[in-house]
């Protein structure tokens, strides 16, 4: 039996850049802190963090995190289309919507440079066969 009935825990999984999980287990007392609901610094009401409350571009991605308690995180954000900058404290609910949006981001960009990579080699190698047929490649170009 616990000497510390208000001891509340959490684990919270956690996977290491090596690929292995790891879990972490947090010990808390006291009442959980609520969450923030508006962006700092606006009128705007959190529900995507990506979303630039400012120019309401879609671009915002966070500079540094850093857990505060149990189902809470202080992030700091920016938007690099206007430039707005904040630190905010956010639940776990709205920082795991916004790290799926970033994944879904990080996905789109190695989409398109797989098919850029591919459309420069093609490039490349319709230039080479060109000068290989026009005989413009020598033994001295290696």
């Amino acid at each position: 039996m616990s000497d510390h009935p208000d001891n509340s825990h959490y684990v919270r999984r956690v996977v290491l850049p090596s690929g292995r999980a790891i879990e972490v287990v947090y010990f808390e007392n006291g009442e959980p802190e609520s969450p923030q609901t508006l962006h700092p610094g606006s009128d705007h009401p959190v529900e995507d963090l990506h979303v630039c409350p400012a120019c309401e571009q879609r671009l915002v991605y966070p500079m540094d995190w850093e857990e505060a308690g149990a189902a809470h995180w202080d992030v700091v954000l920016r938007c690099p289309n206007c430039e707005w900058e904040s630190t905010g404290r956010f639940t776990q609910e709205s920082v795991d919507r916004f790290d799926e949006e970033l994944d879904r981001g990080t996905e789109a960009l190695v989409r398109d440079l797989k098919r850029l990579t591919r459309a420069n080699m093609e490039d490349e190698v319709e230039r080479f066969a060109r000068a290989l047929a026009a005989d413009a490649i020598l033994p001295e170009d290696f």
